[in-house]
This record gives structure tokens, sequence and C-alpha cells, in this order.
């Protein structure tokens, strides 16, 4: 049940890198003057062997060291929070020192500097409060979509009391000019050259899309230690897998078929197992176990092409004989399945069955679907399932760069491109951007889109590329029926986005683009 694919590896949805905070792990002592609340003997419980091993391998120093160092961040953290409520508007801000003794704390009035000293910290005189550094960045933020790619992120630098643009060495221009256009002072910002391409990390859930090479779609069955098991006739060993958002993934390490039909995919540092199927309808649904379902009991499979469908068993042991050859052990049922499904999960309840093999029939008239059972996969192939079990909480929601697509997408007429996005406008001139308010990139080709609209309502769909003077329309949709325009353009490679804006009416749009 291979769909050939439609758009190639180079189109990847991408996102203005973040950089994340890290909390400090707590250590006992409440007193920020009282030397032993610092004393290394007073870590709590929680400061483990395992914890004080990872400082001291990627921080270095002893073991003594690490746990000063714990202690030290324990009362820094109380100190701060006492402090920047005293400090009110003079605050600018707190940060350990690069050795991780000292806790340095900002302030822009020279007369709250003995306060800070008599808490036991460092005080450092500054130009801008903290408020004012947050309300620059804010500033940046508001404009985020209008930023160049080659603007790797900003964040606040506390200890140089200003605003860090990252951008590509030779593009610093550019940052600057973004600042000013977001009417930044250019006191305010630091422009630093970064080589940083910051991408996002991934989920391998069951039932998302992944594309293989260059020549078709399948679905990922169940995360297992080190990647994903899925249809072996989606792949051979060596072939490669972009994920569902075209980054790469993977690689098909073992496979099977005919005879058998199944395979594993052995994924990148990028990507991370979750013991979660997606259900396509905004749910992770959890794998706590594989206890193998008998005979006549429910069961629901999830695939990227018609989401979640539920039926029966009916048999099990069955031989089916496909064009390409037999294939023996195969599990029966009555649930229906379409091309691009093959290779998905299979749940009962909430222990895992096995990946879609094949079946006849459809969504819209009912069908029969095979599935290559789990126990099999994981023997053969000395895998082990990721599950809840494993102490991993099934997340909540569909991360935001997931595949966002209706409950039956098959039913639109825009579903057959690889990359599905819906929306909502609630007002007249309302505009969204396109994928997840950021841009993708793609090599030179043909892009093709295709908008479904609400009923009565006229919404305008552009592409634009980033160019030299900022984001420019390049194609604009035609309308070619009573709710559906489509766009078609060939460009060169770069940066491009869609942009959906509500001309008359309002409501839920769906949105599907490819490239070739």
């Amino acid at each position: 049940m291979r769909r050939r694919r439609i758009v190639t590896a180079g189109l990847t949805a991408a996102a203005v890198g973040v950089l994340a905070a890290v909390t400090l792990p707590a250590v006992a002592g409440d007193d920020p003057t009282d030397g032993a609340s610092r004393d290394a003997t007073s870590q709590p419980a929680a400061a483990h062997d395992d914890l004080v091993d990872a400082l001291r391998r990627d921080l270095g120093g002893s073991a003594a060291d690490a746990r000063t160092r714990l202690a030290t961040e324990r009362w820094a953290t109380r100190t701060v929070d006492v402090l920047r409520d005293d400090l009110d508007a003079a605050y600018a801000g707190a940060w350990i020192s690069q050795d991780g003794a000292d806790l340095v704390v900002a302030v822009t009035d020279p007369a709250q500097l003995d306060r800070v000293r008599a808490a036991g910290a460092e005080a450092r005189l500054v130009a801008r409060s903290q408020q004012q550094l947050t309300g620059v960045k804010e500033s940046l933020d508001r404009v985020g979509d209008a930023a160049s790619p080659d603007l790797a992120g900003w964040y606040v630098d506390l200890a140089d009391n200003t605003v860090v643009l990252l951008a590509r060495p030779g593009a610093q221009s550019a940052a600057r000019d973004f600042a000013a256009t977001a009417g930044v002072p250019a006191d305010a910002v630091r422009v630093d050259a970064s080589d940083e391409a910051p991408v996002p990390l991934f989920d391998v859930r069951g039932g998302d899309p992944y594309f293989i090479g260059a020549g078709g779609r399948c679905s990922v069955g169940f995360s297992v230690v080190g990647g994903f098991v899925t249809a072996g006739h989606c792949g051979r060993p060596g072939d490669t897998t972009a994920g569902f958002n075209q980054q790469a993934q993977g690689v098909f390490q073992t496979s099977s078929f005919p005879g058998d039909d199944w395979a594993f995919v052995a994924v990148g540092d990028d990507w991370t197992p979750q013991p979660v199927v997606n259900d396509f309808n905004g749910n992770n649904l959890p794998v706590a176990g594989s206890v193998e379902a008998p005979v006549g009991a429910s069961i629901c499979r999830s695939g990227s092409t018609t989401g979640t469908r539920c039926g029966v068993i009916r048999a099990k042991d069955v031989t089916v004989n496909y064009p390409e050859g037999a294939v023996s052990g195969l599990t029966r049922t009555d649930v229906c399945a379409e091309p691009g499904d093959s290779g998905g999960a299979w749940l009962s309840g909430d222990q895992a069955q096995g990946v879609t093999s094949g079946g006849s029939g459809n969504c819209r008239t009912g069908g029969v679907t095979f599935f290559q059972p789990l126990a099999e996969i994981l023997q053969v192939n000395n895998l082990t399932l990721v599950t809840t079990e494993d102490g991993a909480a099934p997340p909540t929601g569909v991360p935001t760069v997931a595949p966002t697509q209706p409950a039956d997408p098959p039913q639109s007429p825009c579903a057959d491109h690889t990359v599905l996005r819906d929306g909502e406008l609630t007002r007249a001139g309302g505009r969204q951007i396109q994928p997840d308010g950021r841009f993708f990139r793609a090599g030179a080709g043909r892009h093709s889109a295709c908008l479904q609209t609400p009923a009565g309502a006229a919404f305008r769909l552009t592409l634009q590329r980033f160019t030299a003077d900022g984001w420019r329309t390049v194609a604009q949709g035609d309308r070619a029926g009573t709710a559906v325009t489509r766009l078609n353009f060939s460009g060169p490679a770069g940066a491009y986005r869609y942009r959906v804006e509500a001309g008359q009416g309002v409501g839920g749009y769906f949105l599907g683009f490819s490239v070739n």
C-alpha cells in the first residue's frame, strides 16, 4: 500500500531557533546569608550519584565541586526569588558565574547595590532593567515572521545587558535591518556571527507518515528502542527515510517481504521514539504493552492517509497471496485502509498488535485489511518495544510541527498533497502563515497547492519567497471551484511560505501543498 511521494526531501518545515532555559537543581538550605546553606554536605536526596557523575562528565571538576555547585545553585535560586521582588523595577536579571561559584545580580539603581551585596550576591550596575530587555525581545518577536532564514534566533544576554541576534556569517547587516524594522534601538542589540542552524527535535509516533527515498509514503508502526517498526514492503535495507516534516529521519536496517511483511528503521539523534500512536484527532494514544488480543476482539488502526479506523479481528495465521508473492502469518480484520496507511499501528486497547500489511477495498465503501503481528517483528529482530510502563508518560496533544489533518482527509480534494495543514480565520482580512507560522526550504522545482475553504467564503492563497528585499509574493491561487483554490509555480531553490487570507467570510480551511 505504497503511495507515490510528491515532495522531495528538500522540503522542510523550519522554525526560528529558541534557546531553552535550564532549571537549576534544588539543594537544601534556606538562608542566603548562612554559609552552611551552601555547604556541599547539605545537598538533597535529588542530588544522586548519577546526577553528580553527569555534572563531572559535562562540566569537569570533582564530585565535591559538583555538590558545591548544586548547593550554590539552590541558595542562588532562593536568593533571586527574594531580590526580584525587593528590587522591583530596578531588577536587571541574575545569573550564576561561569565557574558556578557566585551569584551575580544586576540593577539599574545605584542605591540598590548594597541591598544585593547584603544578600551575599555580587552586584552589577547596568543601563537596562530586565523588563526593558524583555520589551526589546518582544518587539523582535512581533515581527518574527519577517525574519530572514539567515537569522538563527535572538535572546536576552543578561550578563551583557543586551539582546543578541544570531546571524549567519555575512548576514550581520540583515540582522541589524531586522532590528531596525522592529523599532529596536541599535544600542540595545548585539549581532553575533554564528553557524548555528537550529532544528526542532521530533517524536516518533505510531501512525505518522514517513517518506522512503524518492519513491513512496508509508506510516510508522510502533516505536522501538532506536527507531520504529513498519511494513517490509515499504523499503529495503539501506533505504533512507524522511519524517512527516520532510526532515532526514532514518535508515531501513532490516526488511522482509514477501514471506513476511515487516521492517525496522533506525532513526537519527534528532528523533525520539515515543510510546504513543497518533489518532489524527489531536490525541496521542498510549502504548502500554503488546499482549496479543484474541479473534473477535475490537481493534483500531492508525495510518497517515485515513487516520484512525476500528473494527474486529476476524482470523489469525492468514496467508495472503499478493502479486509480489505470498505472505503468511497475517491477521485478518474488517477494518478499512488505503494507500499510504501501510506500516501503520494496530492497537487493541493500549496493547500493540501489529503493523498494516495490505488489504482490499477502501474507507468509503468498506474493506478488509491484514496486519503483520508485532511479536514476530520484535523476536526476529531482537527489538524492544517502547511502552509507557518504561517510565515515559504519553505526551498530550499534537506537536505544533506535526501533520494536522481532518478526521477523514480523503474526503478533501486537497488531501493528495504531501504536506497537510488546517486552520481557521475568524475575521475578514485575517491572515495566517503556513506551515505553522513559519517557512519551509525547497529545492528548485514545481510548487503546487490546494486550499479548501468554507462554503460562501472567499479566501486568498499566495506563495511567498524570501529575497534580499524580504518576503515577496511569487504566485497567487486561481479559484477552480466554489470552495477550492489551486496554485502552481515553478521556481528556484529557497525559503518559501504560504499565506492564507480571508477576503470574504470566515471559518476553517484545509491546505495541502507539495514540491516536485
